[in-house]
This record gives C-alpha cells, sequence and structure tokens, in this order.
C-alpha cells in the first residue's frame, strides 16, 4: 500500500469505524399486526420527581397547580400549548360563568385582572363577565411563578405507567423528546381524560341512549365596530336578557348571506371595540379523535371567517369588522367522564343536593348545547330547571386508581350534570379542592381518598374553621 492509498483508508476507513461505534445496535423489530407497526421498548429518562404532578393547565389545572404547590407540595404542571389558560386564552372563550360565588384562586383571578386593567366593564364602571385573554396568559404565568409551580408547556401527556393500583409515572412528549415524570399524587386537568385514560381507568362518554355529545365551537375575537351602534346584538354582562340580542345578531348573519351553525349566536364585548364572537357549532364529532377535531377546526375557521364577511358586506355598523385572531383551540365541551367514588347526577340537579364533602357549589344551570342539528340548533330543553348543587370531594376521586384526582369537566357526572358544572368558575374551584387534597396526600403519604375532609374544609375555606 503506497502513502497515498494508506492516507485514504485512515481518512474514510477509520472514520467509518468510528461511525458505526457511534450507531447503537439496532433491535430487531417484531413483526406487526396487519395495519400497525410495533415500537421497539425504550427506558425513558424521568425528567423530574414531584408531590403532586397535574396535567392539563386550563382553569382547573392551573388552579390544582397553584393550591398543591401552596401547600407545601413539589409539584409540576405540564399543558400542551404555549400559554395557560386552556379554553380561557388559547380558547379565547374570554367569557367567565359561574364565578360569582367561588372565593379563593377564583376570587384572586378577578381581582389580578382587575388591577391591571384587564377586565371588560360596563359603560357605568360594573364589571363584567369579560377579560382580555393575553393579560390572563400573564396573571396565570405570575401566580404559578410565586408558588414555585414547575411548569412544562408545549408538552403532551402520551401515557401512565402504573404499578399496581397507582400511577407511578405519566409519560410525556415534548421537544424533548419521549421522558416520563414520577409523582406521588397526579391530578387529570386534561379536560379529556386523558392521563386517566391511559391509566386504564372507566369513563363514561357522550349521551348514555346515543353516544353523541355537545358539538364543539371555534371562538373568534373580532374588531371594528363600534359598541354604541350594535347595543342591539350583545348584552354587556349575563344580567340582561340574552335571547334577543342572540336572535338579533342570527339574522344580521343570514341578511348577510349566511345562517350560522349555532343558533344563538353570541357577541361579548372585552374592552373597547374588541370583542369575542361564539357562533360555530360542529356537530357528531368526538373531542377524543384527532382527525375529528382536525375536520371540525378546519369547517370553523371557514364559516367563522365566512360569516364575518357577509356581516362586513352589509355596510354599517360592520363595515370595518375584521378578525383579529381564531382560537389556537377549539373549544371541546365534551370528552371522557373518568369514574370516581362518587357520579354526580341529574337527581343532584333537580333536587338541589348539599354534601357533607363539599367542594364547589355549582349555580350554573342545564346547558346542553344540541347533539342533533336536525331537531334544534341551540340548547335543547330537558324539562326542569336545576337548583344550586354541591360537588362532594369524591366525585374527584378517580376509582379506579388510588392516587389520581381530576378536576374540571372530566370529573365523575353524568351526561346532563356535567351539562352545569363544566362551565370555568366551577372548573377553578375543582381544581384549587384537587391540589389541596393532593398535596395532604403526598406529603402524608396516604391516598386522596383518606385525606380528613376537615383538612381540606380548612384550607378551603379559612373562615369557617
Amino acid at each position: 500500500m503506497n502513502e497515498l492509498s494508506r492516507r485514504h483508508f485512515l481518512a474514510t476507513g477509520a472514520a467509518g469505524l468510528i461511525a458505526s461505534a457511534a450507531r447503537p445496535a439496532e433491535s430487531p423489530v417484531p413483526a406487526p399486526a396487519a395495519g400497525g407497526v410495533a415500537e421497539p421498548a425504550r427506558t425513558l429518562p424521568v425528567a423530574g420527581e414531584y408531590d403532586v404532578a397535574v396535567c392539563g393547565g386550563g382553569p382547573a389545572g392551573v388552579a390544582a397547580a397553584i393550591a398543591a404547590a401552596r401547600g407545601g407540595a413539589k409539584t409540576c404542571l405540564v399543558e400542551a400549548q404555549g400559554c395557560l389558560g386552556g379554553i380561557w386564552t388559547a380558547g379565547l372563550l374570554s367569557w367567565l360563568l359561574d364565578y360569582g360565588n367561588k372565593p379563593g384562586i377564583m376570587k384572586e383571578i378577578l381581582d389580578g385582572l382587575a388591577a391591571r386593567g384587564a377586565r371588560a366593564a360596563a359603560p357605568d364602571g360594573r364589571p363584567t363577565n369579560g377579560y382580555d385573554p393575553e393579560a390572563m396568559k400573564l396573571l396565570l404565568e405570575d401566580l404559578c411563578a410565586a408558588a414555585k409551580v414547575d411548569l412544562h408547556l408545549h408538552t403532551r401527556v402520551c401515557s401512565a405507567l402504573r404499578a399496581g393500583d397507582r400511577i407511578g409515572h405519566a409519560v410525556i412528549e415534548s421537544r424533548s423528546g419521549r421522558e416520563a415524570l414520577a409523582a406521588k399524587v397526579f391530578v387529570d386537568c386534561t379536560g379529556d381524560g386523558g392521563l386517566a385514560a391511559r391509566a386504564g381507568c372507566g369513563f363514561d362518554f357522550g349521551h348514555p341512549e346515543t353516544g353523541l355529545t355537545q358539538p364543539m365551537t371555534l371562538m373568534i375575537l373580532v374588531t371594528g365596530i363600534v359598541p354604541e351602534e350594535i347595543r342591539a346584538f350583545y348584552r354587556e354582562d349575563d344580567r340582561g336578557e340574552w335571547a334577543k340580542p342572540k336572535d338579533a345578531l342570527r339574522a344580521e348573519m343570514e341578511r348577510g348571506g349566511r345562517s350560522p351553525s349555532y343558533a344563538k349566536p353570541s357577541l361579548f364585548r372585552l374592552r373597547d371595540d374588541l370583542f369575542a364572537l361564539m357562533a360555530n357549532h360542529e356537530y357528531g364529532v368526538r373531542g377524543i379523535d384527532a382527525r375529528d377535531v382536525t375536520a371540525a377546526t378546519l369547517r370553523a375557521r371557514r364559516e367563522v371567517h365566512g360569516l364575518v364577511d357577509g356581516l362586513r358586506k352589509l355596510g354599517p355598523p360592520w363595515a370595518a369588522m375584521r378578525i383579529v385572531a381564531t382560537a389556537a383551540q377549539i373549544g371541546v365541551r365534551e370528552g371522557r367522564r373518568i369514574r370516581g367514588l362518587y357520579t354526580v347526577s341529574t337527581d343532584d340537579l333537580r333536587e338541589g343536593r348539599q354534601q357533607k364533602d363539599g367542594v364547589c357549589r355549582v349555580t350554573f344551570g342545564i346547558d346542553v348545547h344540541s347533539t342533533d342539528p336536525k331537531k334544534e340548533k341551540g340548547i335543547e330543553k330537558t324539562g326542569f330547571k336545576a337548583k344550586p348543587y354541591d360537588i362532594p370531594l369524591r366525585a374527584l376521586i378517580a376509582k379506579d386508581a388510588a392516587n389520581l384526582m381530576m378536576a374540571g369537566r372530566c370529573i365523575s357526572g353524568d351526561f346532563i350534570a356535567h351539562s352545569s358544572y363544566r362551565v370555568t368558575g366551577n372548573a377553578v374551584r375543582l381544581g384549587e379542592a384537587a391540589g389541596v387534597a393532593a398535596s395532604f396526600a403526598a406529603l402524608a403519604g396516604i391516598e386522596p381518598a383518606d385525606v380528613p375532609w376537615d383538612e381540606v374544609r380548612r384550607k378551603l375555606d379559612p373562615s369557617a374553621s
């Protein structure tokens, strides 16, 4: 071998040997079943070990994480979006419901919005249900930072690893790859009950007779309309009568050439000429099916742009109306209802039941958005009105996993009850209760079902002590 050949071998052959050594040996992959592939087993890095891990950073999850951290528990919060708030922020539902009787973290959020000049107000200065969603993002981040909650944004929960009747790890996926989070107690605030389902917990889904769920809605923000010129088409808050302005707005949309898929379209004023608009219904889709959610989002965005274009073509007062943003996530009203130690029932609403371990007083009525557009495109009638009722702590404790709690719309309840308690004011209170109980259980080395009720009540309502 001459000198030139020797140098060529060293430059190419040696490099090839290094590259070969750097590559891990490939494991044989089993033959997949028809239509599937087998994923090789792998060891996941543990990204953190916590007392309490909260999955889902919407209204319920934020409250749960703050309450758990304030209780002394090392706490993390996992959220798929790049901001906290869920439907409040990424979903642009800038309108609070069933929040007036909620003390604790819900009141802190209201006070925080007011202090930042981010809460909507009527012409007489009275606060309304509306708020600025961008200010809400920062407020929630500040509250979590002050409580020393460890945030994992842009991160999805994709699996759960069990050890007997307990969850040992939540498996997460992000730009960092696939990792695991260890915790003593987990709180599912994903809305759709994703962590619980992946941990093998039983759940209910949709109407018990048809399996259908309430339709999804894509919220949008609009500007370029003068409040004084469109008074007939909205109300400042929930004290006024809403049927007439909604019907008037639908008639305007139809005059513009398009009839909305939601028969009761609603404008909510947030500040100055900034409004949130709810005018879309996506029927017959499942919130736990990514293909359904994708198709619903595409249809919804096309529809709301068409509705606004139609209004604008009518001329004043709509001529300058423009869409500021469509929501990053479509509003999913129904996902899984995880089975708990207690199931909130239609009879609870009908009778206005109080519970010895009640953690949330619900005052919102039955609100079933029609599942069948052939029969109704608004709100279904149920034949009775709900009385204020309690949600007990037991409905927040999973039946099938000893160290799992739920908060928000995925708690244990039936179809009718869910339509009432699913709104965000209740989600915050439920999250706060779950966080209090989870932190106590983790630090005491017991399961959530064994947490003394007096301890939860004392932290949720110090004035009652």
